[in-house]
């Protein structure tokens, strides 16, 4: 019985400027940690009659799949504001699966060896970061957030050398596609209209296909990206995520999460909060993500101006005027992002106060955000003396009052905030904890918090102890592994 591979390679069949064709560089004693069973079935793939070990040399890159076809694509990006020229480090596109229904899939492999873009590093990852994006990026997918997936992950039976020896791994990774802003900073930057018109093209060819035949695809392919981001991270603020990395690089033109590095969820509500242990001005904090957003989007059209209009003066105004369109947007999504959480039906000018009066005081009172709203939902992982505060019980009232407003019915806002509001998060110290057994070979709290999280909108059995913050008091730092 075959695996079920169907390659159709359409990325690599561009010019050699996109890309480099590389294989994966083989590894010494590949061993399957994890196979992610329920994404190969979405897949159409079925590894089930496919031996471990062989199953191993496939999904580290040793043995390639039939039809594919390995490349390292070449990319640009704006690192915390710094313009630098990229490409897949330590990464190998080793090709475009398309399933039984027609949908396209890159396949990836993370960790896989030098590529020309390696620079000065070894073009390796750590298990230790491959776990965690496994994990995360599941998560994310059960949030109902758009993201990239993970198949697998394979230990490569060598250690690479960082501040201390570590356990080297490879990750494969799916996606819509790798497409970036950052990609397009690439080609544009080198000046030729051609080839930017060539990924243009491709872009709406892959992603968009429904503006095809517009009289402006430029235009329009920005408009699209600005409502697929602002879609993005609204989606983020929902349940606390910090991505904590958003260069240009790391923002897809499919509008799916990429880039699980020092990203984290927060506990305690502060719009400041930070995890990267290199973002030291608070760049990337929680409440900077709409902003940075705006930013990269701006970049994106930075590069599409040559295309937008003949007239350059007239396709920059035309850009600016778009890109400036996104507050408007983005604080209409974000408000009823937030009236679902709140289970608000319909319209009301004093929703805007309500909101911002709840989240005044979890500021203040260092509440946890995702339980503050399990506390709503009478669904509290404890009871929490915090909520018999009288400036809470006060909010609580005109909270009730509002819910009633265009619905009368309890039950339907009920219904509305468990749909958007998780009872459960990856909560930092549950996953450090899991990865730390997991690189001493015990892998049962890693599947059992996979487990949990696959479900985050229902109560579970167990549920509890993965519901609560840590009781540590130390700051939680996250560090650019993946």
């Amino acid at each position: 019985m075959t695996i079920g591979w169907h390659f159709d390679n359409t990325y690599s069949k561009l010019s050699d400027t996109f890309k480099e064709q590389i294989k994966p560089i083989p590894v010494t004693n590949p061993e399957l940690i994890i196979l992610n069973e329920k994404l190969a079935s979405e897949l159409d793939l079925n590894f089930s009659k496919i031996d471990r070990n062989e199953l191993s040399k496939i999904l580290s890159g040793n043995s390639l799949p039939k039809g594919s076809n390995s490349i390292a694509q070449a990319y640009a990006g704006h690192q915390f504001g710094h313009f630098t020229m990229l490409g897949d480090g330590r990464a190998v596109l080793i090709g475009e699966h398309t399933t039984k229904s027609n949908e396209k899939y890159d396949i990836q492999f993370k960790g896989s060896g030098k590529t020309a873009f390696s620079r000065s590093g070894d073009g390796r990852a750590a298990l230790g970061p491959m776990l965690r994006e496994y994990i995360i990026s599941e998560a994310m997918n059960a949030l109902n957030i758009p993201t990239t997936r993970s198949l697998a992950v394979v230990k490569t039976g060598e250690n690479i050398q960082r501040e201390t020896p570590l356990q080297g791994a490879i990750l494969t990774r799916v996606a819509s596609s790798h497409i970036r802003v950052g990609t397009f900073q690439y080609i544009a930057a080198r000046q030729k209209e051609d080839e930017l018109k060539t990924l243009l093209d491709y872009t709406i060819d892959r992603h968009y296909p429904e503006i095809k035949n517009s009289n402006n695809r430029a235009l329009d392919l920005l408009n699209l990206l600005i409502d697929r981001q602002c879609n993005l991270v609204v989606n983020w603020m929902r349940v606390g995520f910090i991505h904590g990395v958003m260069n240009t690089d790391n923002m897809t033109i499919s509008g799916e999460t990429i880039d699980y590095g020092p990203c984290a969820f927060m506990d305690t509500y502060d719009p400041k909060t930070v995890f990267s242990s290199i973002d030291q001005t608070g760049r990337y904090a929680y409440c900077n993500q709409p902003v940075i957003t705006k930013w990269n989007l701006a970049r994106f059209a930075e590069c599409l101006v040559p295309l937008i209009d003949k007239d350059q003066e007239k396709s920059i105004k035309i850009a600016t005027e778009t890109i400036n369109s996104f507050e408007k947007k983005y604080e209409e999504k974000w408000m009823n992002m937030m009236r679902d959480k709140l289970g608000l039906f319909g319209l009301d000018d004093k929703d805007k106060f309500l909101i911002l009066d709840l989240l005044t005081w979890m500021h203040e009172k260092k509440a946890d955000y995702t339980n503050t709203f399990c506390h709503l939902m009478n669904l509290d992982p404890k009871k929490d003396k915090l909520f018999e505060d009288n400036d809470f019980k006060n909010w609580k009232k005109r909270w009730e009052m509002r819910t009633l407003v265009n619905s009368n019915n309890q039950n339907k806002s009920m219904d509305l905030m468990r749909n958007n509001n998780p009872l459960v998060i990856p909560r930092n110290h549950k996953i450090e904890k899991a990865l730390e057994a997991a690189e001493q070979n015990d892998l049962e709290p890693f599947n059992k918090i996979l487990k949990i999280l696959e479900k985050p909108y229902y109560q579970q059995k167990e549920i509890i102890d993965y519901q609560l913050p840590t009781i540590s008091g130390e700051k939680y730092q996250t560090f650019c592994g993946t």
